[in-house]
């Protein structure tokens, strides 16, 4: 099943009121615990302003861009229709857009996710 990330930008809430903030957290968790219990969330977070690291191919860390990205959800949804909906929810909640971008697969990456599976269940009924 394909899986989207949502994205909401770094200063997309910049204008807010502070007084507001309690309202948009609990309608935005009220979102993310609906995800939650209809099993398309994979996972999400906020991102605190900071820089990213860069590390090169030889383990060389350097400093790079200024994050841009707010936060960021990832859900797992049959079509691009229904992640639509679900950022349609979210950007009601957080009062802002949400961009939408779907992650591509890769068969041999879910061939060992199946096999990692099938080597956990193997243990667990051991």
């Amino acid at each position: 099943m394909p899986q989207f990330v949502l994205i909401l930008d770094a200063h997309a809430m910049d204008d807010f009121r502070d007084e507001d903030m309690p309202d948009i957290d609990k309608a935005a968790h009220a979102v993310s615990q609906e995800a939650i219990d209809a099993g398309v969330w994979v996972c999400g977070s906020g991102l605190e302003e900071q820089w990213a690291s860069i590390v090169a191919a030889d383990g060389t860390v350097t400093d790079g861009p200024r994050v841009g990205v707010g936060g960021l959800t990832v859900i797992e949804v049959p079509s691009r229709e229904e992640a639509h909906r679900w950022a349609a929810k979210w950007a009601r909640a957080c009062r802002c857009d949400q961009e939408i971008w779907e992650l591509g697969s890769d068969p041999k990456i879910d061939a060992m996710l199946r096999e990692a599976a099938h080597r956990r269940s193997r243990l667990d009924d051991a």
